[in-house]
C-alpha cells in the first residue's frame, strides 16, 4: 500500500502527472471564468473571477479551452459524455453562447422548455407548462416551509387573457431593472431593422395596459421543448434569450461555484467577495448592497 501510494505521489508530482490531473479537472470538474460584463450586476459583478461546478448538468464533452477544440466525439450527441438533468428555474448556468461556440455567458435560467413567458418593459411573467395547479402549488403561501428557487405570493399570480402567469417568479435580490432604460423601445426598434434580431414576438394582451407608442404592448415567447430562456439579473442592461434566442442542453455547461477573486473598476480587490459561494451572494441582500455603490452599467451585454 505504502509503495502505490509513493508511486502515486511521485506521478502526481511529475509534470506529466500534474498536467493530466489539471486537465481532469477543467474537463469533468471545475473551470475557472470571469465575469466581463454587467449583464448580471447586482447579483455577478463586473471582474468576477469565479469556479464553475461542470458535473451538475451532467458532464459536457471535454474541449481544450480557448479553442473549444472538443476531446472526444459528442457520442450521446447532445453536447455531454454523461447526460443529466437540466437547468431548472431559477438556477444561474454558464453556457456556450449559441451564436458562437467559443463565447461563454452566465445568466439565469428564467424559464424552462414549453414554459410561455411575456415581457412589458419592466415586468416579466411566467407561465410553467405544468400550469395552473402547479402555480398556485408553489405560491410563497403553500409552500409549508418547503423551499423553492421561486419567490412569489399568491397576490403575484395574475390572468392573462385566460391564463395564469407568475408576475416576476424570482425575488432574488439582485434582480432589477433601470428606470432611465427602456428595452422594450429597444426591442421594438430592433424588429423594424431586421426581425430576427428579436427572439421574442410582439403581442397585444388585453388584460395588460395599453403601450401609446406600438401596436403591440407585450413581447411573448413559448419556450421550445428541451431549451433554456436565459435572461441577465440587470434586465435593462442585458443582451440575452430576449435577443438571440433559448438555449439547447447541448450548450449548456455547468454551475457559476464560488468566487476566488474580484476587483472593481479601480483594480481594488472586493475583499467581502472572495471565497463567498455563489448561491450565498445571491442570496444575501449585503451583497446586494455593496453592488449597488458601483452604480449602474452601461450599454447591452
Amino acid at each position: 500500500m505504502k509503495r502505490a501510494f509513493t508511486k502515486f505521489y511521485d506521478f502526481c508530482s511529475s509534470w506529466t502527472g500534474t498536467v493530466i490531473i489539471v486537465l481532469f479537472v477543467i474537463f469533468f470538474i471545475a473551470q475557472a471564468f470571469v465575469i466581463p460584463s454587467g449583464s448580471m450586476k447586482n447579483t455577478l459583478l463586473v471582474w468576477d473571477f469565479l469556479f464553475a461546478k461542470k458535473y451538475v448538468y451532467g458532464v459536457p464533452t471535454p474541449t481544450i479551452p480557448f479553442v473549444n477544440l472538443k476531446v472526444f466525439p459528442d457520442i450521446n450527441n447532445n453536447g455531454h459524455i454523461i447526460t443529466g438533468q437540466g437547468p431548472a428555474r431559477g438556477d444561474i448556468v454558464v453556457f456556450l453562447y449559441p451564436k458562437d461556440k467559443k463565447t461563454h455567458y452566465v445568466k439565469r435560467c428564467f424559464a424552462t422548455g414549453e414554459d410561455e413567458v411575456v415581457f412589458t418593459g419592466k415586468t416579466f411573467y411566467l407561465r410553467p407548462k405544468e400550469g395552473d395547479s402547479f402555480i398556485k402549488a408553489n405560491c410563497r403561501e403553500n409552500l409549508n416551509g418547503k423551499k423553492s428557487k421561486f419567490g412569489y405570493s399568491c397576490s403575484d399570480v395574475v390572468d392573462l387573457d385566460g391564463k395564469l402567469f407568475i408576475k416576476e417568479p424570482y425575488k432574488f435580490s439582485g434582480i432589477h431593472y433601470d428606470e432611465k432604460e427602456n428595452l422594450f423601445e429597444h426591442m421594438a426598434f430592433s424588429l423594424n431593422i431586421d426581425k430576427s434580431s428579436v427572439f421574442m414576438k410582439p403581442a397585444l394582451i388585453s388584460s395588460l395596459p395599453q403601450n401609446p407608442n406600438f401596436k403591440f404592448n407585450a413581447f411573448y415567447v413559448k419556450v421550445p421543448k428541451d431549451e433554456y430562456f436565459m435572461i441577465g439579473d440587470n434586465r435593462d442592461h442585458s443582451q440575452d434569450s430576449r435577443f438571440w434566442g433559448s438555449v439547447a442542453y447541448k450548450y449548456i455547461v455547468g454551475q457559476p461555484w464560488f468566487i476566488y477573486m474580484s476587483f472593481d473598476s479601480n483594480f481594488q480587490i472586493r475583499w467581502e467577495r472572495v471565497g463567498r459561494f455563489v448561491d450565498t451572494i445571491e442570496n444575501d441582500e449585503f451583497f446586494t448592497k455593496q453592488a449597488l455603490k458601483e452604480g449602474e452599467v452601461d450599454g447591452l451585454h
